[in-house]
């Protein structure tokens, strides 16, 4: 499944998208799994015959257009357009049809729709027919946005991504079963081995995981059996604490055999998961590398290449953008503030967007501060300067912005990275370290 990004207006936008609507056929349609509905109206909101109900297949797609050329025809319209609310992934198929077609397809915001539900009969029932008319109302008023529908690298940087975000959930999953296992069959274990996947650790886990299977041994025999696949950082001392925490397990003793067989199914599972998702990664970042700006953002100190594969299978063609505001509200990371009168709440950051281009920034941009002196400067300067300072996680919001837009610069100019710049204009600049 390819899915799409819409690209944000700014708040003066509708105001544009308006201006051609009075010579338009408007279609608002309500998506689902097998059907379909559709109902068309002008710019005034009068509708125009009865609603269509199609099939989520071709020859529903062809009944919807035949449908429409027959309202279009009675009334006198010559420009449609057609709109939905993308719930799940039911609009994508309808979304690439049209757009071949050449017609024009929108998005409207399902919280918009779920917020003017009312507006016309002031009830709160919900229905497919209903949501269809308010779907095409919002349309009326301009409240829409163009949808990126991603083809070509972009596209397939997308599923790549997806593809590995659903593999490191996996990982995480079976990273937990593991630890169940060792928890219920040998807690000791964590007193000798801070981490399972260690060396000697993940050895033992496989050759002699449970108490049972160690208490006969001698530290010199588990030396012995660890020198086979691990050849430094382990030695006697270790071993012993080993066989000293065996003789006080309480771990379980009952169904050890299939205890056994669970822990060896989940470590090839774990050691699966780990290779596909480190040759994925190779994959996406050959992919990426010719992209615009994408050498240039691989550069970055601290920014790894899996980061801008990641960034661009989120944002897709960056030079369909006009503002890097459209990014930063594209991660949902835009500020919201309630207040009223006297009365002034949190700013926080709406969450209003790709969630996997958050995360990705936000995953960035913690080694960013540390190996990258550039944004280790901004950072000592967000939370330590004397105006205003901002707490440690609020600069690191403000930093992922500030990422973006400089990723938004390189891949629009295609120009190295200039950490200098950056700081410029900056209060106590001669405290900052330039890269």
């Amino acid at each position: 499944m390819i899915e799409c990004l819409p690209i944000f207006f700014h708040s003066s936008a509708p105001a544009s998208k308006i201006l051609h609507i009075p010579s338009t056929l408007i279609i608002g349609i309500d998506v689902a799994k097998d059907k379909h509905v559709a109902r068309a109206q002008d710019d005034r909101g009068i509708e125009f015959g009865k609603r269509l109900i199609f099939e989520n297949r071709f020859h529903g797609f062809q009944t919807l257009l035949d449908w429409m050329e027959r309202q279009r025809k009675q009334n006198h319209k010559d420009h449609v357009i057609f709109g939905v609310e993308p719930t799940g992934h039911f609009w994508l198929s309808l979304a690439y049809f049209l757009t071949a077609k050449g017609y024009d397809f929108v998005l409207v915001n399902p919280m918009h729709v779920k917020k003017s539900k009312e507006l016309d009969d002031n009830s709160p029932t919900k229905n497919d027919t209903k949501d269809a008319k308010v779907i095409a109302q919002l349309i009326k008023d301009g409240r829409y946005s163009v949808p990126n529908l991603l083809d070509g690298i972009y596209a397939e940087l997308r599923e790549g991504a997806k593809l590995r975000d659903q593999l490191v959930k996996q990982l995480m999953i079976t990273d937990g079963r593991i630890q169940n296992v060792i928890q219920r069959y040998f807690p000791e274990f964590f007193d000798v081995f801070k981490d399972w996947e260690g060396k000697a650790a993940l050895c033992t886990l496989k050759s002699f995981p449970f108490p049972s299977q160690i208490k006969e041994m001698t530290p010199e025999e588990v030396l012995e059996k660890w020198k086979t696949q691990v050849k430094r950082g382990v030695g006697i001392k270790k071993a012993t604490k080993l066989v000293e925490a065996v003789r006080k397990s309480i771990g379980i003793q009952a169904g050890m055999k299939f205890a056994k067989r669970e822990i060896d199914c989940l470590l090839e599972q774990y050691e699966l998961y780990n290779q596909q998702i480190k040759q994925l990664d190779q994959e996406l970042e050959s992919l990426v590398e010719d992209l615009p700006g994408a050498r240039q953002m691989m550069a970055i100190p601290g920014l790894g290449k899996t980061t801008v594969a990641l960034f661009f299978a989120e944002v897709g063609d960056i030079t369909k953008y006009n503002h890097p505001q459209q990014l930063v509200n594209l991660a949902g990371l835009s500020l919201k503030e309630h207040s009223s009168g006297k009365f002034k709440g949190q700013t926080t950051i709406t969450k209003r967007g790709r969630k996997r281009l958050r995360r990705a920034l936000y995953l960035a941009i913690r080694p960013l501060v540390v190996h990258n002196p550039t944004f280790k400067a901004l950072h000592q300067y967000y939370t330590k300067r004397p105006e205003h300072p901002l707490k440690k996680q609020q600069s690191l919001i403000a930093l992922c912005c500030k990422l973006l837009r400089v990723l938004f610069a390189i891949g629009n100019k295609q120009c190295d990275f200039d950490g200098a710049k950056l700081l410029q204009g900056l209060p106590q600049i001669e405290t900052l370290q330039v890269a």
